[in-house]
């Protein structure tokens, strides 16, 4: 009886093991966290380089935005 109980919980044992020491997932997950990682890098050194341009772009934005009455004030 204790032989036939043991095999089981050997053989339960064995097949979760398979399903759960699958590592393939693992990989792909890991790749997204770095392409994610690479992503923030490639956007932050983007507002860097384009920092003044940026502004720039706001400062006329808001300038339109107070003359709206004006006619010319907006290109």
């Amino acid at each position: 009886m204790n032989d036939c109980i043991l095999r089981a919980l050997v053989a339960m044992q064995t097949l979760f093991s398979k399903r759960f020491d699958d590592e393939r997932g693992q990989t792909l997950a890991e790749y997204g966290l770095i392409m994610a990682v690479i992503a923030v890098a490639v956007i932050v050194a983007a507002g860097v380089a384009f920092r003044d341009a940026i502004a720039g772009s706001f400062s006329s934005a808001t300038n339109c935005i107070n003359g709206a009455g004006n006619v010319g004030v907006c290109r």
